[in-house]
């Protein structure tokens, strides 16, 4: 039946005088020698027992492309590329300013590049899991009042990834469960549609946000499938739990993308695609409408090409939120933008960890800013008593997974509590956990009392303030200087804000991220910092097979 449903839109839209293109439908293929080659990765994370969603149709979401790309063709795409691709926002903006482009042919441009690359079985990412069937119509209305654009994302596509609200796409991380959830937008959602950003559609994650199964892949959702890495297909890991967001960035499906993160789902699929990502302080961004892991630890963030779009994007989420306490009284009006290109390297201390001077990346990285002016010192950590961090996670979510469940799912929606969830996923576990559920099946021995979760978080928040601060305290550091992900559980602890982008490639390709830690709300010192850091460098490369 979806078969003919298809046919005759293609029939429909070929009979289009201004047709210039049509969408062939998706066929699913068989993955037998795919998934048997995968089984000999020395690598969990690289063992795959599912990559086609058994949930999603890909051709529900062409439906959604197809009357909005239906009068834009291949030579448009390429003649457009170089005013696009790799290009950082404010690029883009001139190239509208000056005619070139138009809100509607750039929103265009990427929902043909995700066609392009996703329904290709060899080239296909898995990154994107729904279009919003609105956004071509949003650009249009943008290109009418381009007097109204007051913030610099106006006009721009955004991916979304997808626990996070938006009204008109389901909102289901990743989950069988809430396959058809449907929620009013997020808080931050609000206040980029506000400032007039485009939300092209939603992007794939590690499912639950990566609280769901003990062992297995990254950027595995039942709603999903598998997400690849685009530097390496099914070579390299995607990260998680972003994992979608961080694909689709790197591949230019849009202009930038949301990410959350609890503990390095911002930062790990952001070095694993050679992508900015800023973890920010819990607390700057409002976590309302997003599904939760741990309202102690929770925070969205912006996930680019680039820093100068990092800036934008976190500058459009800002704001207070009254429905999210951890928001009262963050800092307003801070400079994200018009301070980047004042930041520099010279004269700033930062802290080189011992362990990880044997990364002859890490060691040419930190040599870099030495030649750029910046004191590098290097320091022994502390150690950092992680025992019951997971606890907290565990602890946090029995309780904010079913308020956010209460307050946002669907009528439909019943299901609450997790042990509930538990047996449901449990009625059909090859579709639903392939991997199962075994950090679920935790949180059930969860038994802290108030009190205890209190005290616990309180002595784990000391311990990650404590990693940081001695060494920024004796040797008077402005930042410490992590690779790729290492450090973010001892900063989600800290509530110490990251900013992770590419500082070069290991002998296989793999990409490979420097990481700059700073303390609470100094977000837009760390932007200045990775500026600096990045327009010395211009490290980071396109995918080769995604020219």
């Amino acid at each position: 039946m979806k078969k003919i449903i298809f046919l005759s839109l293609f029939f429909i839209l070929s009979c289009k005088p201004t047709q210039k293109t049509t969408i062939p439908a998706w066929v699913p293929y068989d993955e037998t020698e795919e998934l048997a080659k995968s089984a000999a990765n020395a690598s969990t994370k690289m063992q795959y027992k599912v990559i086609q969603s058994k949930i999603l149709d890909k051709n529900d979401i062409w439906k959604n492309i197809a009357n909005q790309i239906s009068n834009f063709s291949e030579d448009d795409y390429q003649r457009l590329k170089p005013l696009i691709l790799e290009q950082n926002i404010p690029t883009i903006k001139s190239h509208i300013q000056s005619g070139s482009l138009s809100y509607e042919t750039l929103t265009q441009w990427y929902l043909y590049r995700i066609v392009k690359f996703e329904n290709d079985k060899d080239k296909m990412l898995n990154a994107i899991v729904a279009i919003n069937p609105e956004a071509v119509n949003d650009a249009q209305k943008r290109d009418k009042n381009k007097s109204g654009q007051d913030h610099t994302i106006y006009g721009i596509p955004i991916l979304i990834k997808d626990n996070t609200n938006v009204e008109g796409m389901p909102t289901t991380a990743g989950t069988h469960l809430l396959r058809n959830n449907s929620a009013a937008d997020a808080f931050i959602i609000t206040q980029i549609k506000n400032k007039g950003a485009i939300i092209l559609g939603k992007t794939n994650l590690s499912e639950w946000a990566n609280f769901l199964f003990l062992s297995g892949p990254n950027g595995y959702s039942a709603v999903g499938g598998q997400t690849f890495n685009p530097y390496g297909r099914k070579i390299f890991d995607t990260g998680g739990s972003s994992s979608g967001s961080g694909v689709a960035v790197a591949a230019n499906y849009a202009a930038a993308a949301v990410g959350t993160e609890t503990s390095g789902s911002i930062l790990s699929p952001s070095w694993q695609n050679s992508i900015v990502g800023l973890k920010p302080t819990t607390g700057l961004l409002s976590r309302s409408g997003i599904i939760p892991i741990s309202s102690t630890l929770d925070t969205p963030g912006p996930m680019t090409k680039n820093v100068t779009d990092c800036g934008i994007l976190l500058s459009a989420m800002s704001g207070e939120d009254k429905n999210d306490p951890a928001t009262k009284n963050n800092p307003k009006n801070k400079k994200y933008l018009a301070d980047l290109k004042t930041g520099t390297l010279k004269g700033l201390r930062f802290g080189a960890n011992k362990n990880f001077l044997a990364d002859s990346i890490y060691k040419e990285s930190i040599n870099k800013i030495i030649k750029l002016g910046g004191i590098v010192v290097e320091y022994a950590p502390e150690e950092m008593n992680f025992d019951g961090f997971g606890s907290i996670l565990s602890t946090d979510m029995k309780v904010d997974l079913p308020n956010y469940l209460n307050k946002y799912a669907s009528d439909e929606i019943t299901i609450r509590s997790i042990s509930e969830i538990i047996a449901y996923n449990n009625n059909d576990s090859i579709v639903r956990i392939p991997y199962g559920q075994g950090r679920f099946e935790g949180m059930l021995s969860e038994n802290l009392s108030e009190e205890e979760a209190l005290q616990l978080k309180a002595r784990i928040k000391k311990e990650g303030v404590n990693y940081f601060e001695k060494p920024m305290v004796k040797y008077q550091l402005d930042a410490i200087l992590s690779i790729n992900n290492n450090n973010a559980a001892h900063a989600a602890a800290a509530n110490y804000p990251c900013l992770t982008i590419p500082m070069g490639y290991k002998e296989t390709g793999e990409p490979w991220g420097l990481t700059f830690i700073a303390r609470p709300y100094q977000e837009d010192t760390l932007l200045k910092m990775g500026f600096a850091f990045e327009q010395a460098t211009k490290i980071r490369k396109l995918p080769t097979d995604y020219k």
